[in-house]
């Protein structure tokens, strides 16, 4: 017989007729069920809100726009009771056993926030195929590891569940940057608090299918890094651990990006030598190690060796992105404000 948690899930939905009911109907299949699920209709102008109380849903609508998904989850934490609260997004399913994997993270009582392992749902465009070596990397190397070290860098936007009370007393979800996950997962290290990343809960969202897609959704994500940098450098400064994973990361998008956009280009030329383009690659052995073990396991070998090449091609435009971000935010001071969708 199914449990059922002192959980709501909050699910912000802007145009998402097409796919908020299958994240509803992943919802029914846990086998830990919430209290509650809200469905918060961000003034959606397709069917959202009808397809979400069909399918059982409870809806709230907005009652304008309220310009980010971080508004439309606060909307409804005014209206959550329980002493937990899921935030998941409308293009998200989840492995049935996900918020029952998550909810054991809270048995220690300064655990403010879970997260788990996340994989695209559909690989079959070039920007999926990416996006699903990316992740395999991220959450299968770099995440065990922040874990280890009890510094999770976010706790993942799409797919997390918090204790209600260390989330309301942070004021909700910060609106203040492009990356409000990771504004609220840095301010909780600052106060001292558990954030956990439990692998065996699964999520899978939709990532972007189209360059369009990937652009709005890379450009407020390096935009959304680049502020909490700047927002919180003097806090993290003080965290251990969380501020070596913090200063690799940002030298490492800095230096990467650096070489990849000018050095080994202009290196390529002034020697004439088009194998220095292969300095591009020279990293995908080590790369492929944890990817190869990941989708070995996942019984996903071919999946992971035809989208292996999609992964660097990625890597390049996350490159040129970052190096905007940095150039925007901090030279030119012209700050990003305008959340686009960009799943």
């Amino acid at each position: 017989m199914n449990k059922t948690s002192d959980l709501t899930i909050i699910v912000p939905a802007y145009n998402e007729e097409k796919s908020i009911l299958d994240t509803i109907e992943s919802i029914k299949l846990q086998t830990v069920k919430p209290k509650r699920v809200i469905v918060v209709d961000d003034h959606s102008t397709d069917q959202t809100a009808v397809v979400a109380e069909k399918a059982g849903a409870e809806v709230l609508e907005t009652p304008t726009n309220t310009g980010s998904k971080a508004g439309a989850q606060n909307y409804a934490l005014t209206k959550v009771k329980t002493k937990y609260v899921m935030a998941l997004d409308a293009d998200t399913t989840m492995e049935k056993h996900a918020v029952e994997k998550l909810l054991e993270a809270f048995k220690e009582e300064n655990t403010a926030a879970a997260c788990g392992f996340v994989i695209p749902r559909f690989v079959n465009t070039i920007w999926e195929r990416g996006r699903y070596i990316e992740y395999l990397i991220a959450f299968t190397y770099y995440k065990p590891i922040q874990e280890y070290f009890g510094k999770p860098l976010i706790s993942s936007g799409c797919f997390s569940v918090y204790r209600t009370q260390f989330l309301k007393e942070s004021h909700g979800w910060p609106t203040r940057t492009m990356a409000e996950d990771m504004d609220l997962t840095w301010s909780f290290h600052k106060k001292k608090f558990n954030v956990r990343f439990i692998p065996e809960a699964v999520c899978y969202p939709i990532e972007p299918q189209t360059f369009s897609f990937m652009r709005k959704q890379l450009i407020r994500w390096s935009h959304g890094f680049v502020q909490n940098l700047m927002l919180h450098w003097k806090d993290v400064l003080t965290v251990p651990y969380l501020n070596y994973i913090i200063a690799v990361m940002t030298w490492d998008s800095i230096v990467a990006s650096i070489m990849y956009l000018f050095v080994i280009p202009i290196f390529s030329i002034i020697f004439k030598s088009p194998w220095l383009l292969l300095l591009f690659i020279i990293d995908a052995p080590i790369v492929f190690i944890p990817v190869f073990i990941q989708g070995f396991k996942r019984r996903e070998m071919l999946k992971v060796i035809f989208s292996f090449p999609a992964f660097f091609v990625l890597r390049f435009i996350n490159a040129i992105f970052i190096m905007e971000a940095y150039w925007s935010e901090i030279i030119l001071k012209k700050r990003l404000t305008q959340y686009e969708k960009g799943h």
